[in-house]
């Protein structure tokens, strides 16, 4: 019976891993393939959108809806053009800019329009290979695809006063931006009303966007401050259930994600809050406004179809105005984040600004809990070995430590249990086909011997949280990104790219996916099946074949996962063996048996 129940445990727990690999893995892998290849034999382009005070070509309000609880002013929203998309070059080359001279950030700023539309992450590379490209983040307006950042403002409903467009031409105080020296631009609307913007850039990504207004109009104003980042076409995505990638923000203290998917079946989507921070999160990357985190303000997601290219948006307005009395004046800071999502750079933003929830710009997951301390400590262990596959052996050892009491026992069960097998053998051939009698007589067996039958599975039933968890942090943290191990094992976070069935690329052909099987989850099979090989076996021959061929299962499921997990699963396989070995050969002893 004993038998019977572990192995359909490990049965049921492989099933539950292949299915949730297919489900959330090959399943919307498919499908994202399906939609890129779709989305191929359309053009690219954007419609125009309703006419504004803008001028033609310029910007054009996305309107919020009247059941929105919005603010009641539109934020500008993406530029519209009809014109073909140029080179991002050309598109740089076609407005004078400002160099933004930083250790970790390069590009520039237009001095028509103003936006924070050209950044260049240079220590990050699209690939491996020493030539490739550093990250271009953000492109400008007629590149073929923007995504850029706007800070300004909008009129009250009603109010005459000239604000700023995407044709004003902006004045700099300085040359460049440059990291810890403030840039101030200024704007003159021609009525007695002087806008300036404000930028500062600290070590690493974070911008400090100040808008200052100065009313010598003669009369009184009131302006509504807004912060916008667009997108303009839907970018590749992954498509991976455990990884979101989209529109992302914390507005009331509460995580907020949609999928471009889901945005554009939405169109816009927008909640009220005090402070709080909205932006779009690719896998690695992120932009992110941050207004003021003591003021009122909507939070708002939005969608719009042009005749050739969809554009997306996140932004952010005040709930009141800004009343700028003649000869006053008033200044409105905000931030925004644009770079690689590191996780103690996201800390220490969350507690110098105070942001709410910003370590939550990485999708940590359900296993919130367990996912970031699992990645301190693979962290903290990366800092004193200074190698991320070493870290993982260590944390291995760490996490087989923690639990050794735990699976002492079990193990030590385990080892009687499989001592016990010719007497169990006795029973089955005395009793026959009454299972009753059998069973009762085996559950007498155990209670004699001191044996669980069922503790075998506990070592299997306490891994599963911790390798899910580690599968989330070596995918989702920038830190374990090309993080190489030694060999042939370049990136951890990647599949192993050796393959068996290329005889390791001597082989010029390429298999199917499912034939993909690398070294290093070739060792992880071998340790499973030697693993197996110590714990009591099934009676039952068709079983046995069953279990025999769980190795191989899991070889070939295993192969498709990071290098990183598997390097996990075969150092634990191995301290697994020795443990089993010495306490099998203990309590053997200790029963006056031979171990085999």
């Amino acid at each position: 019976m004993s038998d019977n129940k572990n192995m359909l445990i490990a049965m049921l727990l492989a099933a539950v891993i292949m299915v949730a690999w297919q489900y959330f893995y090959e399943m919307p892998r498919q499908q994202e393939r399906a939609r890129l290849a779709a989305q191929q034999t359309q053009s690219e382009g954007q419609a125009p959108a309703a006419a504004t005070t803008a001028s033609p070509g310029g910007e054009q309000p996305v309107a919020l809806p009247q059941n929105s609880g919005a603010a009641p002013a539109a934020i500008p929203g993406a530029a519209s053009s009809e014109a073909p998309a140029v080179s991002r070059e050309a598109a740089l080359a076609a407005t004078p800019r400002l160099p933004i001279k930083a250790r970790r950030l390069q590009g520039s700023l237009p001095l028509k329009g103003l936006r924070i539309d050209d950044l260049i992450l240079p220590d990050y590379r699209e690939t491996l290979d020493a030539d490739s490209p550093p990250i271009k983040l953000l492109s400008p307006s007629g590149s073929a695809k923007p995504y850029y950042a706007q800070f300004g403002w909008t009129a009250a409903p009603g109010s005459t006063v000239k604000v700023p467009g995407p044709d004003s031409v902006w004045t700099a105080d300085r040359p460049a931006l440059e990291t810890g020296q403030p840039l101030t631009l200024s704007w003159d609307n021609g009525e007695g009303v002087i806008f300036k913007r404000i930028i500062e850039l600290d070590d690493n990504y974070m911008f400090s966007v100040s808008l200052r207004v100065e009313n010598n109009s003669g009369r009184e104003i009131r302006l509504f401050p807004y912060g916008l980042v667009a997108r303009h076409g839907k970018p590749k995505v992954l498509g991976y259930y455990i990884l979101h990638e989209g529109m992302l923000g914390v507005l009331n203290n509460e995580l907020q994600e949609e999928t471009y998917d889901d945005l554009a079946e939405a169109g816009v989507i927008a909640q009220k809050s005090t402070g709080g921070w909205t932006g779009i999160t690719d896998k690695y990357w992120l932009t992110a406004l941050v207004p003021d985190q003591k003021r009122p303000i909507t939070g708002s997601f939005k969608y719009r179809k042009g005749s050739q290219k969809e554009i997306y948006q996140a932004d952010f307005i005040t709930e009141q105005p800004d009343v700028i009395p003649d000869g006053g004046n008033t200044v409105t800071k905000n931030l925004f984040f644009a770079g690689a999502k590191e996780v103690k750079l996201l800390d220490r933003y969350n507690e110098q600004y105070n942001i709410q929830r910003f370590d939550l710009a990485i999708d940590w997951g359900y296993f919130y809990f367990l996912t970031r301390p699992i990645f301190f400590a693979i962290d903290f262990l990366y800092g004193i070995i200074g190698n991320f596959g070493l870290a993982i052996i260590a944390f291995t050892i760490f996490v087989k430590l923690l639990f050794l009491p735990l699976a002492h026992k079990s193990y030590v069960s385990m080892s009687k249990m499989k001592m016990l097998q010719p007497k169990i053998a006795e029973l089955r051939e005395r009793c026959g086909d009454d299972r009753q009698k059998l069973n009762k007589e085996m559950m007498e067996l155990y209670k004699r011997e001191k044996v669980n039958p069922v503790s075998g599975c506990l070592p299997i039933l306490l891994q599963i949280p911790v390798f899910f968890s580690l599968y989330k942090v070596l995918f989702v943290t920038i830190e374990m990104r090309h993080a190489p191990f030694f060999g042939w094992i370049h990136d951890l976070s990647a599949p192993d790219p050796t393959n068996i069935f290329t005889l390791l690329g001597l082989i010029p052909w390429t298999p199917p996916s499912f034939l993909h099987l690398g070294i290093l989850p070739l060792i992880m099979g071998i340790t499973m099946y030697l693993q197996q090989k110590l714990n009591p076996q099934p009676a039952d021959p068709v079983q046995a074949k069953i279990m025999t061929f769980m190795p191989i299962m899991f070889t070939f499921l295993l192969a498709q996962f990071p290098a990183g997990l598997v390097l996990y699963w075969t150092t634990n396989n191995l301290l697994t063996i020795i443990q089993q070995w010495f306490i099998m050969k203990r309590v053997a002893a200790t029963h006056g048996a031979t171990p085999k």
